[in-house]
């Protein structure tokens, strides 16, 4: 029998990096029957001859397919490994593990099925052509660490085609978790979200989303910068994307550096990586609010960002207020699949955040602005919320 290969990372059971290699042995999930085959009348049930039946019907009335397969409580999760975590292009492989992190995260929070597809392609086309000849399997798709611009057009052109839910999560759960963040942020701090000028640091998926979320919400003022300043109508290097957000933000018309920008701002939201200078951060309104949100390492750090603000959050799980995805996507999906929506609409995300926002309404202080991913009420509000949003908003189909 040949030697069991260990790698050379996990010898010592000590460590915690070992710890994490030794979890993820074997991978994190597996797939099990929910009916017992125990003898040849279970076998003839749940195959031949009996499944016959139920694919005959089927056939005839296809919209059976959800009641009598995993379909309607079943996801995809889809990605292409070019955006992986903060780890960036590394391949379909590679991103697998955080593939199946997210599919036992939809299963635990929200009780949905997710199975992981990493896809070894990252052409637009290819991609979308793969998800619809895949699409009858589930009852949706959550889009994953795939590279802005493409996943902005990934999404669009599979919302046009099929009509289940497709969301990608790396846009929208961060905006959803992030609005419903700064709405408390604010009621505990005696302050409107219309009076609130914010700036965004990162013009990719997630900041472009949040920026249109915070639009919807009504925030005061937005503006979006990227390696070259402030996303403005001004600029001819700008991307479909972030023209189209340029068109939709920066009521103060700034322009200049993200530095110039956080002058006199009430709100820092990072989703970009890097480090913002401590004087920059010195220049924001008194009592402002700083979300510094990039994994592991935040734009500001939060002993730097406590001189200045009132409401510190990152993404980080050791310290306090942390917008973390976990708290949107299981209870979207799990509304979505439950009334059977043909899609998830802008009213749906807003009605997610506020779902998130009211869970700790009551409990409000600076170091709580958001519930605590294992705070079981969350799943339940949000699943609930968006049902009901998407009935009002006419893509129910139960």
């Amino acid at each position: 029998m040949a030697a069991e290969i260990i790698h050379p990372r996990i010898q010592d059971t000590d460590d915690p990096v070992d710890a994490v290699f030794a979890l993820h042995r074997g991978g994190k999930m597996e797939v099990r029957a929910t009916v017992p085959v125990r003898d040849a009348d279970d076998l003839s049930l749940a195959y031949t001859p009996g499944v016959a039946r139920v694919c005959t019907a089927i056939a005839e009335q296809p919209e059976l397919v959800n009641d009598y397969t995993w379909k309607a409580n079943t996801v995809a999760v889809v990605t292409d490994g070019t955006a992986v975590l903060g780890l960036g292009d590394i391949g379909p492989q590679a991103s697998l593990p955080v593939m199946e992190g997210k599919a036992i995260l939809f299963k635990q929070f929200g009780g949905v099925d997710a199975v992981p597809i990493a896809l070894d392609c990252t052409d637009v086309d290819e991609i979308v052509e793969t998800v619809i000849r895949l699409a009858p399997s589930f009852g949706g798709v959550n889009l994953e660490d795939i590279s802005a611009p493409r996943c902005f057009e990934i999404e669009r052109r599979l919302q046009d085609a099929l009509d289940i839910p497709i969301f990608h999560d790396d846009q929208h759960g961060t905006a959803i978790v992030t609005t419903a963040a700064l709405w408390n942020a604010a009621k505990v701090t005696g302050r409107e979200i219309g009076a609130l000028r914010a700036v965004i640091s990162g013009a990719g998926a997630a900041g472009i989303a949040i920026a249109k979320m915070l639009v919807a919400a009504g925030i005061g003022d937005v503006s979006v910068c990227d390696r070259r300043g402030v996303v403005h109508q001004g600029r001819e290097d700008l991307t479909d994307a972030k023209a189209e957000i340029a068109a939709q933000t920066n009521k103060a018309g700034l322009t200049g550096s993200l530095a110039d920008a956080l002058a006199g701002a009430d709100v820092f939201i990072g989703v970009s990586g890097g480090t913002v200078p401590e004087e920059a951060v010195a220049t924001m309104a008194e009592h402002c609010f700083i979300f510094a949100m990039a994994n592991p390492n935040p734009e500001i750090h939060p002993e730097v960002a406590h001189k200045y603000a009132a409401v510190v959050a990152t993404g980080r799980s050791d310290f306090p207020n942390q917008i973390n995805n976990v708290l949107a996507f299981p209870g979207i999906f799990a509304g979505a699949l439950q009334v059977r929506a043909s899609r998830i609409t802008e009213g749906m995300k807003l009605a997610a955040a506020q779902a998130l926002a009211a869970v700790v309404a009551d409990e409000l202080t600076p170091q709580k602005v958001i519930p605590s991913p294992f705070d079981a009420r969350v799943a339940p509000a949000v699943t609930k919320a968006v049902a009901e949003a998407a009935r009002r908003e006419g893509v129910a189909r139960r």
